[in-house]
């Protein structure tokens, strides 16, 4: 499918933000391992999550599917697996990564494998750390790499773990660690990529009873004695989704609000609006939404995105339509996302007139004349969508391969539908 982006005028306009992905897994997961039952309220319809329920599945977990809502029958820490399993998360890294360590839970051996740019990103960190804690892990085919076939019974006791590539390796010990025979202590030797998403994955596990005492982002210890109990848990709006409204805003002009958003958000992608505003524009906050107006020209400016990787692409497009430089900085870990999204959205960017430089940890964009042309965003569904929302701004731009959106936003084009017919 492909959609046909044109240049449109001020806007103004309501959105609903569609359910946090991160929060969706994280509940899931954690409703999973509880004791009892747990409802889940709004939760996010989209192939990643899909992919989650359908592991837990395979693993034993009873889910059920209600209108808005999800039945999750937990197994208390250990799953009813009768032989090895082998989890398939296509090209879901959350997923692959949160379930890792709950392999030790299993009766079985668990295979762990994905798409082919699944097993190009790295699992290695997460695999090492593992017999720490009790597991055995062995690679398939590429060491550090997806497939990967882990064993073993979590024990507990005392990991370290490098998580510069990615918050998640240090999220899927954290999820399992209340069902661990014995204490977990998580400790960090240097600041771990993305670090908001460990709030998240905190806040969710503290919400289904756990008990975790931290010292910042480098040390956790997890209680073996508080373990997941079933809930009635309501998923809260998606920070990294509503970008794409907001930045309709700066891009057009005129005033975008969204509702269904928590103000007070452990989210690091809130960080997006605090970049507009540095931008030029006009940000306010209501009990359940935040709005964001245009006032004119945008300034460039220097932000550090390292706790707001999912927005970054979408701060870029912005940042192409502002009359001073941006450099955006805190995004190594951004080349192994779905793509390379660092030198993949400069590419991009140049083939539509754009002046980008990168290095390992920046982008910079200068000032250009921009015009339309083709995007294929590779099957990225962040790339897509920010490209289509440059579009809005510069018309003529054609998104390929459209519904890879159904990753992380099926609603996407629908929402959009009055401005991308």
């Amino acid at each position: 499918m492909n959609k046909s982006v044109q240049r449109h005028g001020k806007v103004d306009l309501t959105f609903a933000a569609p359910p946090s992905k991160s929060f969706t897994h994280r509940a899931l997961i954690a409703g999973a391992l509880a004791s009892g039952k747990t409802t889940i309220f709004r939760p996010l319809d989209a192939e990643d999550t899909r992919l989650t329920a359908t592991a837990l599945r395979r693993l034993g977990i009873a889910i059920e599917e209600q209108p808005n809502r999800l039945i999750v029958t937990g197994c208390n820490g250990a799953f009813k697996d009768k032989n090895p399993t082998t989890l398939d998360l296509d090209n879901s890294g959350t997923s692959l990564r949160l379930l890792t360590t709950l392999a030790l839970l299993c009766n079985n051996p668990v295979i762990l494998t994905g798409s082919a740019r699944m097993q190009e990103r790295p699992i290695g960190p997460l695999a090492e750390a593992l017999p720490a804690i009790g597991g055995t892990v062995g690679f398939r085919n590429q060491p550090g790499y997806p497939p990967l076939e882990v064993s073993g019974k979590l024990r507990g006791g005392p990991v370290t773990i490098d998580g510069s590539v990615s918050s998640q390796f240090i999220s899927s010990i954290l999820m399992a660690a209340p069902c661990a025979e014995q204490e977990v202590v998580v400790t960090i030797p240097s600041p771990p990529a993305s670090a908001s998403y460990l709030d998240i994955t905190l806040s969710v596990m503290e919400a289904f009873g756990a008990k975790v005492t931290r010292d910042r982002y480098e040390q956790f210890a997890v209680s073996n004695h508080h373990h997941y109990t079933g809930r009635r848990y309501a998923i809260e709006g998606d920070y990294s989704s509503a970008s794409y409204f907001f930045a309709i805003a700066a891009l057009c002009g005129g005033k975008v609000t969204v509702t269904k958003l928590a103000p007070d958000s452990v989210q690091g992608d809130r960080r997006f609006l605090d970049a507009l505003a540095a931008m030029g524009c006009r940000v306010m906050y209501g009990k359940d939404e935040a709005t964001v107006e245009s006032t004119g020209e945008l300034s460039g400016i220097t932000f550090d995105m390292s706790a707001s990787p999912d927005t970054v692409q979408t701060l870029c497009m912005v940042a192409a339509r502002a009359t001073t430089p941006t450099t955006i900085t805190g995004i190594s870990h951004l080349k192994f996302k779905e793509s390379d999204r660092i030198n993949g959205t400069a590419e991009r960017l140049r083939a539509l007139g754009g002046d980008v430089s990168v290095d390992d940890d920046s982008i910079t964009i200068r000032p250009a004349p921009l015009h339309g042309g083709t995007i294929d965003p590779a099957n990225d569904h962040r790339t897509a969508m920010s490209f289509a929302i440059l579009g809005l701004a510069v018309g003529g731009i054609e998104i390929t391969g459209a519904e890879c959106v159904n990753k992380s936003f099926p609603g996407f084009w629908d929402a959009m539908q009055d401005l991308i017919p």
